[in-house]
């Protein structure tokens, strides 16, 4: 049913000029730092020292961590559901208080069962229910403006975790890992739930501002499709394919990335040099992901980010010199900027606002369970084969099979949405 948007009387703007939206880009990008005690690279600095500390074996932890992402990875449903139904400010700010309250506790842990429930709940709140809410806030605010937003949004994120890794890096090897972890949880609870509360808003009708700008007429005509009717379509599986492929290969080589330039000869210090140069390379395609998306079509976008990846995965067997390993991180970080552009934006621009939150819990669902895969998939390869090799090249075929199937992919039509309503 079409819904025409009426302005609240006496709305201000939060500052003269500003579009309000802007702000809960910002809280949604500190929301998605604050994933990081359930995301890999963040449980990964306190990893050593939590293992010698509770003295688990490094096979024990491993197969912890991979129930528990996939545990966690199905609090995506329903917290998409409850954004859809209570609004994001209230799932946020109950979601990042929960969140903070598990890691406060997992600081103070001895035992491996309640770090096994633990380390779910982080995986669950802050990896899946976290990030679903996160990109669902801003999808709520932006139509026409999505894809830049979005590459705003990307930026911040990128800045936020080159500040937030190094910080509770140092933390952890200074103070140890359980202090450090328990200044995590303070930081949530204390800063990042109050902003929630005080500045989130679920969206523009309760500021008294037209969707994005748009006109009544415009509002008028907008429609959206359910979970139902997404699932149905051919561009949620395409879409949703390809952001999890991409998952599934970067937290592989992610994980295993030194081990991966050390059979290719290369020392430590070059896997460092990797890291910085994708790293900064990833921030930049952020924004150029949101500029090009406002020139290009969503579908073209995706097939790019995904070309540029299969060429990446079938060059890295054939890395052999320093300026081969400069290339090779380039194009993961643009591939990657490139990617998550599109992952966060398409599901607002092509499916609507109404059940945004029910459709990016589907596909941030399916995004985890892949990242979860593929370091097994590596793991697996290397112990069968001696070598990465043939994993690559496998990988690069289904990567590039999805990049074209997302140049080709035809999106839900306004006419096809009005008709299904």
């Amino acid at each position: 049913m079409s819904t025409v948007v009426r302005p609240v009387q006496n709305a201000r703007p939060v500052l003269p000029g500003v579009y309000y939206g802007w702000v809960n880009v910002a809280i949604a990008a500190f929301a998605m730092v604050g994933t990081l005690p359930g995301r890999t690279q963040g449980l990964g600095l306190i990893t050593e020292p939590l293992l010698a500390d509770l003295q688990i074996d490094r096979v024990s932890f491993a197969t912890m961590n991979l129930w528990a992402t996939l545990i966690g990875s199905l609090f995506c449903l329903p917290c998409g559901r409850l954004v859809d139904r209570l609004g994001s400010r209230l799932v946020l700010t109950v979601v990042v208080v929960a969140l903070a309250m598990v890691v406060l506790d997992m600081s103070s842990t001895s035992a491996w069962f309640p770090l096994g429930v633990a380390l779910t709940l982080c995986r669950g709140l802050g990896q899946s229910a976290l990030s679903v809410v996160s990109l669902a806030l801003v999808g709520k605010w932006f139509g026409h403006g999505l894809n830049y937003a979005m590459g705003v949004y990307s930026l911040l994120v990128g800045i936020g975790f080159v500040a937030a890794f190094p910080s509770v890096g140092s933390a952890v090897l200074n103070l140890g890992w359980r202090s450090a972890w328990w200044g995590v949880g303070c930081a949530l609870l204390l800063a990042l739930a109050p902003l929630a509360w005080i500045l989130v808003r679920n969206g523009p009708e309760e500021r008294g501002l037209q969707f994005d700008g748009d006109s009544p007429a415009v509002a008028s005509l907008h429609t959206d499709l359910t979970l139902s009717q997404a699932l149905h379509g051919t561009a949620f599986w395409i879409f949703a394919g390809s952001s999890s492929m991409f998952g599934l290969v970067y937290s592989g080589i992610s994980l295993f990335n030194q081990s991966i330039l050390q059979q290719r000869g290369f020392d430590a210090s070059v896997y460092h040099t990797v890291l910085v140069i994708s790293t900064l390379l990833g921030l930049i395609a952020n924004f150029g992901g949101g500029w090009l998306a406002s020139r290009w079509s969503i579908q073209r976008l995706m097939g790019l980010g995904m070309a540029v990846l299969g060429c990446a995965l079938l060059a890295l067997p054939l890395v052999r010199t320093y300026l081969h390993v400069v290339f090779y991180g380039a194009a993961m970080g643009i591939s990657g900027g490139v990617v998550t552009v599109v992952f966060f934006s398409v599901w607002g621009q092509v499916y609507g606002r109404r059940h945004l939150g029910k459709i990016q819990g589907c596909a941030q669902m399916m995004t985890v369970l892949a990242s979860a895969v593929g370091p097994l998939l590596l793991a697996a390869t290397l112990e069968r084969t001696g070598s990465y090799n043939s994993i690559f090249y496998g990988l690069a075929v289904f990567v590039i099979a999805l990049g074209a199937g997302s140049w080709l992919v035809r999106l839900p039509s306004q006419n096809a949405r009005l008709s299904e309503k």
